[in-house]
């Protein structure tokens, strides 16, 4: 995927200016910055949402996209929301799909469960599955795990990554979280405060597969440490 000199004004507001960068073929990057700062709108212009005000968006491949909501249908249980973009598509082997990712989510024996018989954590699984559902070849994920309780939202860290190595997607990951970008990613694009712009792009260096304890590696606070000095939350 190629982004280049992306620009998108809402009337007179800059939200996003002159923003290049390329994603590989089953990277993880994080897109890390302050509130406000257009990682969302960079989303939804990749997404096909909205259309950019400048530049140019190169896919190769489908996307996908989580938001912070869920966004479930609640009258629908999970085997039905997993089932419903196949279902839109009329793919026949919806059954063997609905199957393959109530596994892959540890949902067994929630399938027909409603979404208010969730737990916050369970409810992004669904997400995740519904959107794995379509087969896409590129997850856009905004601030998935931004409303989750602290120890919930790290278990779903870690299972991001167990999914991720498993299917082996293109994942672009929007966060303000600077342990979560570090933990999660391949590489990181940090953007100044509004209008955004990449103010600096590293790479994370550490091994995979990342347990928790990662966190407490002198490699991990250093990497901590230089992304506070990169950003501008005033």
């Amino acid at each position: 995927m190629k982004i280049q000199n992306l620009t998108k004004k809402f009337d007179k507001i800059e939200a996003i200016k002159d923003v290049t960068f390329t994603v590989k073929q089953e990277e993880f990057v994080a897109i890390l910055g302050p509130s406000g700062c257009g990682k969302t709108t960079i989303l939804n212009m990749i997404a096909g949402f909205i259309e950019p005000t400048q530049g140019n968006i190169s896919l190769n491949n489908k996307t996908g996209i989580v938001f912070q909501d869920h966004n479930l249908f609640p009258w629908k249980t999970v085997a039905q929301n997993i089932e419903f973009g196949p279902k839109m598509n009329k793919i026949a082997k919806r059954k063997e799909i609905i199957k393959k990712y109530i596994q892959l989510m540890g949902l067994q024996g929630f399938e027909n469960s409603f979404p208010d018989e969730l737990s916050g954590g369970m409810k992004q699984r669904v997400g995740i599955a519904r959107m794995l559902a379509n087969n896409p070849g590129i997850l856009l994920m905004d601030e998935p795990f931004g409303s989750l309780d602290a120890q919930t939202r790290m278990l779903m860290q870690e299972f991001l990554l167990d999914i991720w190595e498993k299917e082996k997607k293109t994942i672009i990951f929007v966060t303000h979280d600077i342990e979560e970008a570090i933990f999660l990613a391949d590489r990181i694009i940090v953007l100044t405060k509004s209008p955004g712009q990449i103010k600096k792009e590293i790479k994370v260096d550490l091994p995979r597969p990342r347990k928790r304890e990662i966190t407490t590696k002198e490699e991990f606070n250093a990497l901590k440490e230089m992304l506070l000095g990169c950003l501008d939350y005033n």
